[in-house]
């Protein structure tokens, strides 16, 4: 299947592409748009004998270069936040369900830092869980 014969395909058609490449229906709400990007890139990975040495390490690498490894674990029931912010002293208790922060339960950090704030902030840097991003 050519990219250019994808570009012309009504969506009749790219279901039945779809379901051809991938063997099953397509996700529910998917856009003819995206669908013709993902029908392009998986015909031409096929074409080439699937993805370059390149991207198949970049997919296996469990976490992007240069990036910070996600610390959720870091954070078990029972723990306890603390904040300073203004002169107010924040405390956030870490909860199986999420935070709970004022008598009211949050489902996350970066909620919590924009009541805090009124600006939008990263919960876990605000709360100082990650180090600043490195230029």
């Amino acid at each position: 299947m050519e990219v250019a014969e994808i570009e012309t395909m009504d969506r009749a058609a790219l279901v039945a592409a779809w379901v051809h490449l991938f063997e099953k229906a397509p996700p529910r709400g998917i856009s003819q748009p995206v669908m013709r990007r993902f029908l392009a890139f998986e015909s031409q990975a096929r074409q080439r004998s699937g993805l370059s040495r390149k991207v198949q390490a970049a997919l296996s690498t469990p976490t992007a270069p240069n990036s910070e490894p996600r610390r959720r674990d870091a954070l078990k029931p029972g723990g306890r936040l603390l904040r300073e912010w203004n002169g107010v002293t924040h405390v956030v208790d870490v909860l199986e369900t999420g935070y709970r922060w004022n008598g009211q339960t949050w489902r996350s950090l970066s909620a919590i830092a924009r009541e805090i704030t009124g600006a939008h902030w990263s919960g876990p840097r605000f709360f100082g869980l990650r180090a600043k991003a490195r230029r």
